[in-house]
């Protein structure tokens, strides 16, 4: 018989540490929205989210992970996800994804926004539904983590959201996301599409990142000769949002938004509780 890899479930303790990581990271994304703005470079972007990791004494999880250089990745306009941060200039009504994480203690935070330089007004109608629509798809999945039984609900939820109100829109299945904790990258891994595999039941003290990426165009996707930029393969924008959620015993807590996720999951009609030490 073949058993696939462990799920790591945490204590109500270890789940403490999870939100501090978590808060942390709300805290290095902030800290990079605010800098990325027009006639910033995408270096300057990464400068300003470690200042806020070294200030907290912390460790980023990004920096040198399989050799990636920086602290955050920067994805802008066709870049779907892991974009390197350098030299590169921002100009208003780029559209851009910010993907970051930190180490608290041993446990890992790990989250996306996009934005779009120079503030909403500066981007096309388009890129605005284009973040709005891949923000709505995340929170989606959520809440199927926070209600659902298997792992595999999250990625209908989002699927089923995407189709039935977006369907102009490609939905990337070439990355997915995963479980998180003592690793960045764990098991089980979290599909953004419906699939035929239930995957592993959800339970008390599971920790997910969940990060669907939309595209305006279609969904095939290529990478750079960096061996980390993946963009479109047809041109066109993209977007990447993220959380790193808690399932536990008395419910779901977003542990990368500062307010545990009320706002996003309040159109479901879901209130999230704070885990018992958090």
């Amino acid at each position: 018989m073949i058993f696939g890899p462990r799920i790591e479930l945490k204590t109500p303790a270890e789940l403490e540490l999870m939100h501090r990581a978590g808060q942390l990271t709300a805290e290095v994304l902030s800290a990079a929205r605010s800098a990325a703005v027009p006639g910033a470079t995408t270096a300057e972007v990464d400068a300003a989210a470690e200042a806020v990791i070294d200030a907290a004494g912390a460790r980023s999880n990004f920096k040198g992970y399989q050799g990636f250089p920086a602290v955050v990745c920067i994805s802008v306009n066709e870049e779907i996800v892991h974009g390197i941060p350098g030299s590169r200039v921002l100009n208003a009504g780029d559209i851009v994804s910010i993907d970051g994480g930190a180490v608290v203690d041993g446990f890992h935070g790990d989250s996306a926004l996009t934005m779009i330089v120079g503030g909403e007004e500066a981007g096309t109608a388009a890129d605005r539904e284009l973040s709005s629509a891949t923000e709505a798809a995340m929170w989606a999945g959520i809440a199927a983590f926070a209600t659902g039984t298997k792992v595999s609900d999250i990625g209908d939820a989002i699927d089923d959201f995407v189709s039935e109100s977006f369907p102009h829109l490609g939905l990337v299945e070439e990355f997915t996301g995963h479980g998180i904790g003592t690793s960045m990258h764990m098991a089980p891994e979290v599909l953004n599409y419906r699939a035929r595999s239930n995957g592993p039941k959800i339970k008390p003290g599971m920790c997910l990142a969940i990060e669907p990426m939309l595209t305006t165009g279609g969904a095939d996707t290529r990478t750079l000769a960096d061996d980390w930029t993946v963009v479109t393969a047809d041109g066109s924008r993209a977007s990447h949002w993220e959380h790193s959620v808690a399932r536990h015993d008395g419910g779901v807590w977003v542990l990368t938004a500062a307010d545990g996720g009320a706002a996003g999951l309040a159109p479901f009609g879901i209130t999230p509780v704070a885990p018992k030490d958090a």
